[in-house]
């Protein structure tokens, strides 16, 4: 624990930036970032509780320090459930719920944890310490498909892979509404358009979301975001239907990229907690236990279907497939009932 006293010099100013500055002048290795994650922890006990509140002369904080983590992953025993393994490369149909390689605030308990118990010493250092093996991700609250690799080969050959975009991913998804060739709102969406075949290619830049860097957001100047989506089945009564199952290609690997070209057509992903906004289904649409399955949903309702790409040793093209997981399969099953 350390004890931090505020001087006069900074009364009145915000508690975060107080403390980051009193804990520099005392050669603390304290960010103000790192001052509010502890501050929302509750492990700094002070006269003030929130960063954004002002501090006073002689105020005095104790802060007690978390013991330092170790920044190498450790195996966890945690079940995986595999779908490919060889010498070089395992493809994992990773649950919704799990995140991919630690971060701050998910240390264990990743993919990378359970990987690195799996396959033992192959894998260390294979692209970094932090991230083993991983040469793409999904979103935690994404389902599916992805392909780890376990030797430098194999790290080189997918890597390369991805940034040519030859690695064949589709997901599938639930969303609000449905896209429908002859909306008049989409035809006048900026990127989007229907080809001949029926898909939907949507095309436009994506970057940080300028009012929260949590979010991504169509931007001009961004990186350039390529998704095709196909209508597979509509669901609701009526002319307009109140939710919609999706077939969803990438051509590119943005961070969020289907949630954020969904929602820029008009039709963001069922669940979604960051790019859709809640939603209520008209009574006469769906019968009642659909209406409040889709509306309570409780992630993004995206599975990584298929992947399929060129193995790195001997170029053979393997392509594998995941059934819907248990909750988005339940959640099909009830729609179906209302077409």
């Amino acid at each position: 624990m350390v004890r931090l006293t505020i001087p006069d010099t900074l009364d009145g100013q915000r508690l975060d930036r107080a403390l980051a500055v009193v804990a520099e002048a005392e050669g603390l290795a304290l960010s103000r970032s790192r001052l509010t994650a502890l501050l929302a922890e509750g492990a700094i006990i002070g006269p003030r509780a929130a960063a954004k509140d002002k501090v006073r002369t002689g105020d005095v904080y104790a802060i007690t320090l978390p013991p330092p983590r170790d920044p190498v992953p450790q195996p966890e025993d945690i079940a995986l459930d595999i779908v490919h393994e060889d010498a070089d490369l395992v493809v994992v149909n990773k649950p919704a719920g799990m995140v991919v390689h630690p971060a701050p605030g998910a240390e264990s308990g990743t993919l990378v944890n359970a990987l690195l118990a799996h396959c033992g010493d192959s894998l260390a250092g294979i692209g970094g310490e932090r991230r083993p093996g991983i040469v793409h991700r999904i979103d935690k609250d994404t389902s599916g498909l992805l392909v780890v690799a376990k030797t430098e080969l194999a790290h080189a050959h997918l890597s390369r892979l991805f940034a040519s975009h030859e690695i064949a991913r589709e997901y599938t998804a639930f969303a609000w509404g449905a896209p429908d060739r002859s909306d008049p709102k989409l035809a006048a969406v900026e990127g989007a358009a229907f080809e001949p075949d029926g898909w939907l290619r949507i095309e436009t830049q994506i970057d940080r979301d300028t009012r929260d860097r949590k979010k991504m957001a169509v931007r001009p100047n961004g990186r350039n975001a390529i998704t095709r989506i196909q209508l597979v089945e509509r669901f609701g009564n009526g002319d307009r239907p109140a939710a919609s199952l999706l077939r969803c290609r990438l051509e590119t690997g943005r961070t969020h990229q289907i949630r954020v070209h969904a929602a820029h057509v008009g039709h963001a992903l069922i669940g979604d907690p960051v790019y859709a906004r809640p939603r209520k289904v008209a009574k006469t649409a769906l019968d009642v236990e659909t209406r409040t399955a889709i509306e309570t949903f409780p992630r993004q309702a995206l599975h990584a279907t298929s992947l399929g790409f060129s193995h790195p040793r001997n170029g053979e093209i393997l392509q594998f497939c995941a059934d819907l997981p248990p909750d988005m399969h339940e959640v099909l099953t009830l729609l179906r009932r209302n077409m």
